[in-house]
């Protein structure tokens, strides 16, 4: 859906979710302001049981002048109804009845969509979408920097404070907007009353401690999301804590913080894993979280107490994770290759950059991709390969050099989300495929590799803090010639890539 496809309707209301946090108005906010542009008379509601009063809330009403009104009672039937940050029809959204329905959410679907939908469940934010949908349209949001500002607070209460971010959308919303910091830094000293303090003592009181993988699990009464945040950070303070999972239960969902202070577990991994089937999860390497639908979990029946299915869920999927996965080093490491068969590339055109045309040397690098960050520091030698689905990896000169050769053709490739490189002192941020050139495979370097038959974490050569997962189906490989380059190759791709020799 495109925003412009509201714009044949005259009569508009825009509802988010009873009980709003600050996503659902900043995202509400959006919308009205864009409709107004148009030269719209929408109107922003929320209905339910209650009247915001949370302390952060309310300021963010008043300094950001967002236009929203209760109204339990409302009784109109417009022409459109817009609900944000919800889905018409869940049951945590008050029933307006309307002529016709859109919805612009980032949950998963739990109800039939539509024809006028926006659902992106694996965007951390509402906000998030309607910041790409006015970029869409050619609009600016920091034209207004009460809005930038409000949708950049709706990102970053709803993804704990910035922690739980995963998809590169949100990274690029989150380094791009012009905001007011004061305004931010006023809501965010404001968000803990006196009753999250004493949840938040209780929750950390009432811990469970697993020694074997050194790992906390602490239940909370239903609060703030960014509680759990808050609880898990002060935990992950203590001697021998290597991992914690901070929840609470709610009819509508079970909403959890993960945190980890090991790089051989990534939290947004576990996060995502606990998740699976469930719900939805992810974050960064040492900061998550995820929420869990509660119709969704083993033993569910309606009217039921859920406190301790959620509990035992969450348990037995740890344990799992902790038990499934074999971790290798690269640069201890030789693999046996007697077992492993030989393959070489398959003649496809990919592309690669040379990253000295984009910044100079020793300048410190993020690369943004849809799999995460990679941070590097550029030397002579440093090149960027970009693969068939748009996956980047550093990859040296020599290397390069050996195993393609340079193609007169111009490399145009799309994908869905085009990798940038980020300077990380200036903020500078360039587009890899504006640079990016063709090669194609020689087939003169091969590799040994097979079949993975278990789950395996690999912290390769160039990138020894963060590893890549494989799971059964997916390939382990090493070059031929250099038996400490290894890697992880999708079973999905595999194929498509390298034919046996």
């Amino acid at each position: 859906m495109k925003l412009n496809e509201l714009l044949s309707f005259d009569d508009i209301v825009i509802q988010c979710h009873d009980n709003p946090d600050a996503d659902a108005l900043a995202s509400g906010y959006a919308l009205y302001w864009y409709l107004k542009k148009q030269g719209k008379s929408p109107r922003f509601i929320y209905r339910g049981r209650n009247e915001i009063t949370k302390s952060n809330l309310l300021i963010m009403l008043k300094r950001l002048e967002i236009p929203v009104s209760y109204a339990p009672d409302f009784s109109d039937v417009p022409e459109l109804l817009v609900t944000v940050d919800c889905q018409y029809g869940q049951r945590n959204v008050t029933m307006t009845k309307a002529q016709n329905v859109a919805i612009i959410d980032h949950h998963h679907t739990t109800v039939e969509l539509p024809a006028l939908s926006e659902v992106r469940s694996h965007i951390g934010s509402c906000s998030t979408i309607l910041w790409d949908m006015l970029r869409a349209e050619g609009i600016n949001v920091d034209e207004d920097v009460l809005l930038s500002t409000a949708l950049y607070y709706g990102l970053f209460t709803d993804t704990g404070k910035l922690s739980e971010i995963s998809h590169p959308l949100d990274r690029d919303m989150r380094d791009s907007l012009f905001i007011n910091k004061s305004i931010i830094t006023e809501m965010s000293n404001s968000n803990i009353s006196l009753d999250e303090l004493k949840i938040t003592g209780k929750a950390i009181l009432d811990y469970e401690y697993h020694g074997k993988h050194k790992y906390l699990m602490i239940k909370a009464d239903q609060c703030d999301p960014n509680i759990l945040g808050v609880i898990s950070d002060f935990s992950m303070e203590t001697v021998g804590v290597n991992i914690c999972i901070a929840y609470y239960v709610s009819p509508q969902e079970v909403k959890f913080s993960v945190r980890s202070c090991v790089k051989e577990i990534h939290a947004n991994e576990l996060a995502a894993f606990l998740a699976e089937g469930l719900g939805g999860g992810g974050g960064h390497i040492t900061k998550a979280g995820g929420t869990v639908r509660p119709e969704k979990l083993p033993g569910y029946q309606e009217g039921i107490e859920i406190d301790d299915i959620a509990n035992d869920v969450f348990k037995k999927r740890l344990e799992a994770y902790f038990g499934m996965y074999k971790i290798i080093y690269a640069r201890d490491t030789v693999l046996d290759t007697t077992d492993m068969k030989t393959y070489e590339k398959r003649q496809q055109i990919l592309g690669y950059v040379e990253l000295t045309d984009l910044f100079p040397l020793n300048t410190m690098l993020e690369i943004r991709t849809l799999e995460g960050d990679i941070n590097i520091r550029l030397d002579a030698d440093k090149y960027l390969m970009i693969g068939i689905e748009g996956e980047v990896y550093p990859i040296t000169k020599e290397k390069l050099e050996k195993s393609y050769e340079y193609a007169k053709e111009p490399y145009n490739k799309t994908f869905e989300y085009d990798p940038c490189i980020r300077d990380v002192l200036t903020g500078e941020k360039k587009n890899v495929l504006k640079y990016a050139k063709a090669v194609k495979s020689t087939g003169h370097v091969r590799i040994y590799a097979k079949k993975l038959e278990n789950f395996v974490k690999l912290f390769t050569l160039w990138d020894e803090e963060k590893y890549y997962s494989g799971k059964p189906g997916d390939y382990i490989a090493v070059r031929e010639d250099d038996p400490h380059d290894i890697y992880i190759i999708s079973g999905r791709l595999f194929d498509q890539l390298y034919k046996e020799v």
